[in-house]
């Protein structure tokens, strides 16, 4: 783990009289291990256009990245010529009806949104998946109960590595981006999050990315990625005392 904050920085300048932290979550392979399903609807969906080689590798390309930017690319590389919505609209139904299915929520992540929500933290999630997506996603796992702030990438003009997702979420939540801690699993997410003015909490999906540019400006990484991350850690490093009880 690589904390990033020195003693003087607001993280640990943080005293209980400070208000709570917001703190933003993206969903896919942060809050959720939901990769899986997105790789098998995009599997299915390209299969139906005759392609056979969508490997995970390549899947893992576009973790952190937009359905609708995602399958943009797609497109262009086998040449299928099918309008995006199209293709978005069947993704996004065969994702569905896995999503509901199944979706593992992190068990530290799951910790995480408990502490914070007990320590009167603003929460939001920042994703992009589509609305629909998100979600069934919080309402089949249960954390609709504390996460009810929710944009997706096709509310903003712009998708990750664009800040505008977490833009949205701070405006909706009603604070200013520079008070914001994100949360993230991929590079283009804690980009996102630099060029929104926020503190970002990164702890890589796939840990051999760790030292990808994108996650040197992170205040807290997580080198390696779930196996190491804790909520109570990162709960720490937003330098408040941990709820009691």
């Amino acid at each position: 783990m690589s904390a990033c904050s020195a003693p003087g920085s607001p993280a640990a300048s943080s005293t209980t009289s400070a208000p709570p932290t917001p703190v933003i979550f993206d969903l896919d392979g942060t809050l959720v291990d939901s990769e899986p399903n997105y790789f098998e609807a995009g599997r299915r969906l390209l299969a139906g256009y005759g392609v056979t080689d969508f490997t995970w590798e390549r899947h893992a390309r576009f973790i952190g990245i937009g359905t609708r930017e995602t399958l943009e690319i797609l497109a262009r590389e086998y040449g299928i010529d099918a309008p995006v919505e199209e293709l978005l609209a069947v993704k996004n139904r065969v994702y569905l009806e896995l999503a509901r299915a199944h979706t593992e929520v992190f068990p530290e992540m799951r910790e995480l949104v408990a502490l914070l929500a007990a320590g009167g933290h603003p929460m939001a999630v920042a994703s992009g998946s589509s609305r629909a997506a998100i979600e069934a996603v919080l309402a089949g796992t249960g954390l609709d109960a504390l996460l009810t702030t929710l944009v997706s990438a096709e509310e903003v003009p712009r998708g990750k590595p664009e800040p505008d997702v977490f833009l949205e979420a701070a405006r909706r939540m009603g604070v200013a981006p520079g008070a914001c801690v994100v949360l993230e699993d991929a590079a283009p997410g804690a980009l996102a999050a630099h060029r929104a003015g926020m503190r970002c909490i990164a702890v890589p999906y796939l840990a051999e990315t760790a030292g990808d540019p994108a996650f040197a400006a992170a205040g807290l990484l997580f080198e390696g990625g779930r196996r190491e991350f804790t909520a109570r850690a990162a709960y720490a490093w937003l330098g408040r005392p941990e709820p009691a009880g």
